[in-house]
């Protein structure tokens, strides 16, 4: 792949279950090794409260740049990433109460370019990353300034109601 992208995009880690930091370790070399993408930067691993479904263990989570290739298009990565989820040991349930419950891996795509896109497969912005510390931070730490649905990382970090202690988020 060239040194210039022919696509941006941002991808959240999440892990709960088991080694997650090492969870997260491979996740990154998962991405890093798909076809026609670069691992670009990796902000710091926070460790996040829970949400909607609190009865379960502290998070770790990180974002991720990467630069695509021009055969990428939203939808083929985001399949790609569920994949990769799948071979790191997600097993999705069918149970909705368990939507949000604990996890070996979570991959979510956040960002494809500055594209706004929703389908029955893809919602881009991600739906919930702006109400979401555990991905606002850090995005901040890695593109301070950067638009989301028109707006700078920081002024969406500014509505919520959350705090962080060194590299611990709660909210």
């Amino acid at each position: 792949m060239s040194t210039h992208p022919d696509h941006t995009a941002f991808v959240c880690l999440g892990s709960n279950l088991g080694d997650a930091e090492g969870n997260l370790a491979l996740a990154r070399k998962g991405l890093a090794a798909l076809a026609d993408v670069r691992l670009v930067c990796a902000s710091s691993v926070y460790m996040t409260e829970p949400q909607d479904h609190a009865e379960q263990p502290w998070f770790r989570n990180q974002v991720v740049q990467l630069w695509l290739g021009a055969r990428y298009q939203p939808e083929a990565l985001l399949r790609d990433l569920l994949e990769l989820e799948a071979r790191l040991g997600r097993v999705r349930s069918t149970d909705p109460a368990l939507r949000y419950g604990p996890r070996c891996i979570d991959i979510d795509l956040l960002l494809f370019d500055a594209l706004r896109l929703e389908t029955p497969f893809c919602t881009l912005p991600h739906p919930r990353m702006t109400q979401r510390a555990f991905v606002l931070e850090p995005l901040a730490e890695i593109v301070p300034g950067l638009a989301v649905a028109g707006k700078p990382v920081e002024a969406w970090l500014a509505r919520l109601s959350y705090r962080r202690e060194g590299s611990r988020i709660f909210q």
